[in-house]
């Protein structure tokens, strides 16, 4: 069985490769790899796919301390859509 069209983040349909090829570019640590491939940008702001990334990078980079260029994560308290936001639901 292939991982190569394994996905990594559900909400940006990030793959494996992707994060591969990402890597492979130059792209060293998870905030790179995050700009070059959207992971953890989605619907759930890296709540599903963050620690699997932290982790992906670690294996591949283990020289490299585990809080370089760390991610900014801001999810939000509850999701809301913008038809909400528009109307002043929230």
């Amino acid at each position: 069985m292939s991982t190569s069209n394994l996905i990594v983040c559900r909400c940006e349909e990030v793959t494996l490769e992707q994060l591969e090829q990402a890597y492979q570019s130059g792209c060293c640590t998870a905030r790179q790899i995050k700009m070059k491939t959207r992971e953890t940008m989605g619907a759930c702001q890296g709540r599903v796919c963050r620690q699997m990334l932290d982790a992906w990078v670690h294996m591949k980079n283990p020289q490299l301390p585990r809080d370089a260029e760390q991610l900014s994560y801001r999810p939000p308290i509850r999701p809301v859509t913008f038809g909400q936001l528009a109307k002043g639901e929230v």
